[in-house]
């Protein structure tokens, strides 16, 4: 299986959404991204100048918590009116 790569300007809440195993990346950072208003809005770039961190590393451990995992969680589905479909 080929590795998945990322780019720093996906938003914190789609990284998170599309692999949860990247959640814990952001946990050990002290970051509070989890549940945070901004996630929607701030790229991974923006907030790793927002919390002082190498944006090379935090992408370094993105990447391999992803690889690790290897799990994309699906995108759910949407009904024409853009509410999510439940079935």
């Amino acid at each position: 299986m080929s590795q998945i790569d990322i780019d720093p300007n996906l938003t914190v809440d789609e990284v998170m959404r599309r692999w949860p195993a990247t959640i814990g990346v952001f946990i050990r950072h002290r970051m509070g991204c989890i549940g945070c208003s901004i996630a929607p809005f701030h790229s991974i770039e923006d907030s790793s100048v927002e919390h002082d961190i190498p944006v090379a590393l935090l992408m370094a451990e993105l990447m391999a918590a992803i690889n690790d995992g290897r799990a994309e969680t699906p995108s759910p589905r949407r009904s024409a009116s853009g509410h999510a479909d439940p079935g």
